[in-house]
C-alpha cells in the first residue's frame, strides 16, 4: 500500500468482499456504458398516447460500439432529454429495455435540475473551463445542497446499473463529469468489479481544481475505477498533480503505460483522443439530397471564400473572438473585402445563465456592426445562424467551406475539424484527383484549418495554423494566411490530417479503452479485496492472495527471542501526531522510548519525513 492504512482493520473473513475468488465461466462480456443521456431520440407520437423512440446516431455513445467485438452486449444507463409522466415510466422502461437494451434513470424532479443545471454547469463545467466564481454573477459560488443533489443523484444513477450489472462478467464504462462520483458507489457494492472511467471534458491545473471544496471527495471516487481516460496529456498529467499534491499519491510509467498506486491497486490513466465515426460521415455525404443542398450552397456563396465556424452556444467556445479576428481580417486586408464570408453556425445552448445571455447579446451586436460596416449590395460579410441544424445540413456547409476556424479558449476535445476533413475529402471509394461527388469540387482535396491551441484536438493536427484566440490581430493574420496559402500547401495539409483522421475513428478510441481495460483489471480475481472506510473515504484494499496479517502474539515471541533489534519509529504520525503544532513528546512517550533503549539488544532511530524518504 502507498497510502498508510490499519492493517487491523483488514480482515480474513471473505464476506467482506461481494465477488468470490473465482472467475466467472461465461464466455461472453457484456459492457453497460453509463452516462448522463441515453443515445436516444424521443418525441410525442401523433395521437399523443405515448412516446416514439429512435437511436440518436450522432451520439457517440452509440457510435463507440463499433470498437467492441460483435460477441459483446452492450447496455446503456442514463437519463432522457423528455419527462415522462410517473405513471408511464415503467412501460417506456420496459420498452427501452427490450426494443433498445437501454436502462432509463427517471430523477426525481426536486434533484435534476439542481444536478444538471446546478452543480453540473454552474460549477463544474466552469472551473473545469478555468473559470473562477470570483462573484455571484460570473460562476456561481459553491452550493452545498446542489452538491448534495450531484451525489443523490450519482447514487441514483448506481441502482439503475446495478438492477442489470453481473458484477463478475461485465464491464462498466462511465462517461463525463456528470458522474464523477459513481465509481464510488458501485465499488462500495462490488469490490472486484471491472470499472473504466473517461473524462470528456477538461480537467484543470491543480491552482485551479483546488479551489473546489470537495476536491477530495471527487478525486477518491474517481480512484475507485480501474481506468480514467482522458483525450490529452495535459489533461491527465493535470489530473495526477492533484493526486499528488492533495492525497498524496505517486504514479509510475511503464513500457508507455500510467499506473497509480492506490491501497495496493494499480489505476490505470489512459490518454487517447476520441475520433469520429467515418461510415456515418461517407453515408451521409452518398444521400442524394447531399448533392443538393451542396449545389444550393455553391449558388448562394459563388464568387466567395467561406470560412467556417461550427460551434455550442457556449460562453467557452470563442464565437466573439473569432468575430472580432474577422472584422480585424477586413480591416488589414481590403481586398478580402466583398468576397471572405464567415459563417458561423451556433448551436442550441446545453446550459443557461447571466454570462450566456450576456455573449449571446454581445455576438449578436459584433454580427450587426460587421456587417454594417463592411457590408455591400448582394455582400454580407458575416451569415450567423442560430438555430437547430441537420447532421446533412452542417456536412454541406463542411464541404463548400475553403477553411474552419475553430478559436475555443477551452475545450475538451471539439471534433468540428475532424467532421470538416472528412468531409473535403469526400468518399472514401473516391479518387483524390477525380471530381467530388460530395461537393468538393474537380482536382486534389484540400482543406485549411484555424485552430485555438487550447482545445484538446490541436496536438493531432500538425497541419493546422494553431493560435492564441485571445490575440486577435494574430488570428486574423491566421484566417488570411489560411486562405491565401498556395494550393499544393492546402492539399499537403489536407492530405496528412485526413491519414491521421480516418485511421484514428471512433472504433479506434474505444477498442483501445477496451483493451487498456482488460489489461488493468485482469488480476482482480486472483487478489483479495476489502472495503474500509465511509462515504467517499472508501477504498478497496487489494493484496496478494499469500498476504497473510501481522499475528500480535507472532510479533511479542519473535521479539523475545531476538538478540539483537532494529527500531525505526516515525517522528510524525508514531511518535507525535502527524499535523500537531506543538512537536515536543509527552512524558509518557519519551519513557516508552527510553525504556526501548534501556535493553542492550536495542537500536532505537527515530526517523523524520525527508529522512524516510532518503530511507
Amino acid at each position: 500500500m502507498t497510502v498508510p492504512g490499519i492493517v487491523s482493520e483488514l480482515d480474513d473473513d471473505q464476506a467482506n468482499s461481494v465477488s468470490s475468488d473465482v472467475p466467472s465461466s461465461v464466455v461472453q462480456d457484456r459492457m453497460i456504458i453509463v452516462a448522463n443521456q441515453l443515445p436516444l431520440k424521443a418525441r410525442r407520437r401523433p395521437d399523443g398516447m405515448g412516446w416514439s423512440f429512435s437511436w440518436d446516431d450522432e451520439s457517440l455513445l452509440l457510435q463507440l460500439k463499433d470498437g467492441f467485438s460483435d460477441d459483446m452486449e452492450v447496455i446503456y444507463v442514463g437519463s432522457l432529454r423528455i419527462d415522462v409522466d410517473p405513471a408511464d415510466q415503467d412501460d417506456v422502461s420496459q420498452t427501452l429495455l427490450e426494443r433498445f437494451k437501454c436502462v432509463p434513470a427517471f430523477l426525481p424532479p426536486e434533484i435534476a435540475s439542481s444536478y444538471y443545471h446546478g452543480f453540473c454547469k454552474q460549477q463544474l463545467w466552469p472551473l473545469f473551463h478555468y473559470m473562477l466564481p470570483f462573484s455571484v454573477d460570473h460562476g456561481g459560488r459553491f452550493d452545498r445542497s446542489l452538491w448534495e443533489a450531484y451525489v443523490s443523484a450519482n447514487k441514483f444513477f448506481s441502482q439503475k446499473v446495478i438492477e442489470v450489472l453481473n458484477p463478475e462478467d461485465d464491464y462498466v464504462w462511465i462517461h463525463d463529469y456528470h458522474l464523477m462520483v459513481l465509481p464510488t458507489f458501485l465499488r462500495r457494492r462490488f469490490n472486484r468489479l471491472r470499472m473504466g472511467f473517461f473524462l470528456h471534458s477538461p480537467f484543470p491545473s491543480s491552482e485551479i481544481y483546488r479551489t473546489l471544496p470537495v476536491r477530495e471527495e471527487i478525486l477518491k471516487a474517481l480512484l475507485n475505477a480501474d481506468l480514467i481516460g482522458f483525450h490529452t496529456f495535459d489533461y491527465a498529467r493535470h489530473f495526477l498533480s492533484c493526486c499528488g499534491r492533495m492525497l498524496g499519491l505517486e504514479y509510475q510509467s511503464k513500457r508507455g503505460y500510467i499506473g497509480l498506486e492506490y491501497y495496493g491497486r494499480t489505476i490505470g490513466i489512459k490518454i487517447t483522443p476520441v475520433g469520429v465515426h467515418m461510415g456515418q460521415i461517407e453515408s451521409v455525404l452518398s444521400l442524394a439530397d447531399n448533392q443538393w443542398r451542396v449545389e444550393e450552397l455553391k449558388r448562394r456563396f459563388q464568387g466567395k471564400t467561406v470560412l467556417l465556424g461550427v460551434d455550442d452556444m457556449d460562453i467557452f467556445k470563442g464565437i466573439n473572438l473569432k468575430l472580432l479576428a474577422m472584422e480585424q481580417m477586413l480591416k488589414l486586408h481590403s481586398d478580402w473585402r466583398g468576397t471572405a464570408v464567415l459563417v458561423q453556425i451556433a448551436n442550441p445552448a446545453r446550459g443557461q445563465g447571466r454570462d450566456l445571455e450576456e455573449i449571446q447579446r454581445e455576438i449578436q451586436l459584433s454580427c450587426k456592426r460587421i456587417n454594417e460596416a463592411f457590408g455591400q449590395p448582394g455582400y454580407e460579410p458575416v451569415v450567423y445562424i442560430d438555430q437547430p441544424m441537420s447532421i446533412a445540413e452542417r456536412f454541406a456547409f463542411y464541404t463548400i467551406a475553403e477553411c474552419v476556424i475553430v478559436t475555443a479558449v477551452c475545450d475538451g476535445m471539439n471534433l468540428t475539424p475532424y467532421e470538416y476533413i472528412v468531409c473535403r475529402q469526400g468518399k472514401a471509394n473516391a479518387s483524390p484527383t477525380a471530381v467530388s461527388e460530395s461537393g468538393c469540387g474537380g482536382g486534389p482535396r484540400k482543406s485549411m484549418l484555424v485552430v485555438s491551441e487550447f482545445v484538446g484536438c490541436s496536438p493531432s493536427l500538425s497541419g493546422a495554423i494553431r493560435v492564441n484566440p485571445w490575440n486577435i490581430e494574430a488570428t486574423a493574420e491566421a484566417m488570411n494566411e489560411a486562405i491565401s496559402m498556395l494550393e499544393g500547401e492546402k492539399q499537403l495539409r489536407h492530405e496528412k490530417h485526413y491519414r491521421y483522421v480516418s485511421t484514428h475513428d471512433v472504433a479506434y478510441w474505444s477498442r483501445s479503452f477496451m483493451l487498456d481495460m482488460e489489461r488493468t483489471c485482469k488480476d482482480h480475481f486472483r487478489r483479495r479485496c476489502w472495503g474500509i472506510g465511509l462515504s467517499f473515504g472508501f477504498r478497496v484494499v487489494a493484496l496478494d492472495p499469500n498476504f497473510r496479517k501481522l499475528s500480535i502474539d507472532a510479533i511479542v515471541s519473535a521479539y523475545e527471542r531476538s538478540k539483537s533489534r532494529v527500531i525505526m519509529l516515525d517522528y510524525d504520525g508514531t511518535v507525535m501526531p502527524q499535523f500537531a503544532i506543538n512537536k515536543t513528546p509527552s512524558t509518557e512517550v519519551i519513557s516508552i522510548i527510553n525504556t526501548l533503549c534501556g535493553d542492550k539488544r536495542n537500536i532505537v532511530f527515530l526517523v523524520k519525513n525527508w529522512i524516510r524518504k532518503l530511507i
